[in-house]
């Protein structure tokens, strides 16, 4: 019986530079959730997540990226938040894009063996 037909396949992507981590299923689940949310600690809220370490995830990221990722407003009548960066749009569309590439070729090759 070919594995597909009993089994699924499954991967999960992470890329990193010399330093350690830049970009995973999680951090850009992070960067979807504040860019629909508008906020960092209602994106860390919503991922049960604490503040600190979302944004210990975002400094990372922040760092480890040709370009800022977010942008902070500050105060005024509504308060401050965050938005991303056309940047930080661009890493999650590339990403996405990537592992959806990846899991269709995994499964394509997967086929090909019995279990």
């Amino acid at each position: 019986m070919p594995a597909s037909d009993k089994y699924r396949i499954e991967s999960r992507i992470w890329i990193s530079t010399e330093t350690g981590m830049y970009l995973g299923k999680g951090r850009i689940q992070l960067l979807e959730e504040i860019n629909r949310l508008g906020s960092i600690v209602k994106a860390a809220n919503a991922m049960e997540m604490s503040y600190k370490k979302a944004w210990k995830l975002l400094k990372s990221m922040n760092d480890a990226s040709g370009a800022p990722l977010l942008q902070k407003t500050i105060g005024g009548a509504g308060g401050g938040g965050t938005a991303l960066t056309e940047e930080g749009l661009k890493v999650i569309q590339a990403f996405n894009k990537l592992e959806t590439e990846h899991q269709r070729e995994l499964e394509k090759r997967f086929k090909k063996y019995e279990f």
